[in-house]
């Protein structure tokens, strides 16, 4: 693999300032919101490129499958590991050249075609004020079953998918036990992460499905330090997002330039606040006060995206049969 150093991404920013045509990134809903850290990247790149990006949003990969080789996208960002290979096998990317050394996230990287851009572990939220955190994982499917808990569904979710590997992970052969127990307290399995953390918000529920980041939201946003992720011992899923250049843009040079661009401080300082997750290579010291003291797992659980893919339809029938006791 060809590795991309310093002179070279310096030389493919000005190469890449010569074309007026955008860059055109396909990217989630998400993130090119008003309130996601896609408009601060644009800015921050077009500033150094003398270029325009131009966002094109929905779900990623059904569009990437639709269009194929005529796809109109230069690059795809927001991709996450356990979706990864699905878009691996569409046969579209090409390597993206850029030295992943020094990467502050807690799982080793080897991927030359995905590159990460953040990541975050997958951690159940409650109120402290309300409740008291279960000491394990096992002490939250011991719980009573008046508590009362929302999830995402992993058929339609990837942050419910990573529920449903995380629970894989752990249990093993037990999955489908840990997921009958479990569900008892579960009062809504939803499509997406924003409709369960809205029950939990609105004290729907006692506990949500989401990150062990999500509280520095409500720290840095509200000044609400009551919002806690429960810390398990038996360790926490990662999920991690990533980004990658199409094989057939007609820009391979302005494609490069943002590919390079990503684990640059300008870009990597956007994603605390802008996507209340942590960047996959940023000194912690230049981190937000808000995300400081956050309590962080000891042990990151995760899959590769090959193992991820294999996975999927057995923890979903897991999900599915646990629920369905």
């Amino acid at each position: 693999m060809k590795l991309t150093t310093t002179i070279a991404a310096g030389l493919s920013l000005l190469t890449a300032a010569a074309t007026a045509e955008p860059l055109t990134i396909y990217a989630p809903d998400y993130f090119a919101s008003e309130w996601g850290p896609g408009p601060a990247i644009k800015q921050a790149f077009e500033t150094k490129c003398g270029c325009e990006i131009e966002y094109v949003t929905g779900d990623l990969l059904p569009r990437l499958r639709l269009e194929g080789d005529a796809t109109r996208a230069d690059v795809v960002i927001g991709l996450n590991t356990d979706d990864a290979e699905r878009a691996r096998q569409t046969g579209l990317f090409a390597p993206h050249n850029v030295m992943i050394d020094g990467l502050t996230m807690p799982v080793d990287w080897t991927d030359d075609t995905f590159l990460p851009f953040n990541w975050g572990h997958t951690a159940f939220v409650y109120d402290a004020t309300k409740m008291d955190a279960p000491a394990s994982f096992q002490a939250l499917l011991d719980a009573p079953d008046t508590l009362r808990i929302a999830i995402q569904d992993p058929r339609t979710s990837v942050s419910g998918l990573a529920l449903a590997l995380w629970i894989h992970k752990v249990f093993g052969d037990d999955a489908e036990a840990a997921w009958a127990k479990l569900a008892p307290k579960i009062v809504t399995v939803t499509k997406g992460w924003s409709e369960a953390y809205g029950m939990f918000t609105e004290g729907e529920v006692d506990m949500v499905l989401s990150y062990t980041t999500s509280p520095a939201y409500h720290i840095i946003a509200e000044g609400d330090e009551t919002k806690k992720a429960a810390i398990f011992p038996e360790g926490h899923y990662v999920m991690v997002e990533t980004a990658a250049q199409l094989a057939m843009t007609d820009q391979p040079d302005l494609a490069q330039a943002f590919m390079d661009f990503i684990l640059t401080e300008d870009f990597q300082s956007i994603i605390p606040e802008g996507n209340w997750s942590l960047p996959a290579k940023l000194d912690p010291a230049k981190m937000p006060a808000g995300f400081a003291n956050l309590p962080l797992p000891d042990v990151a659980l995760i899959y590769d995206s090959a193992e991820a893919e294999a996975l999927r339809d057995i923890v979903v029938a897991e999900f599915e049969a646990g629920l369905g006791r």
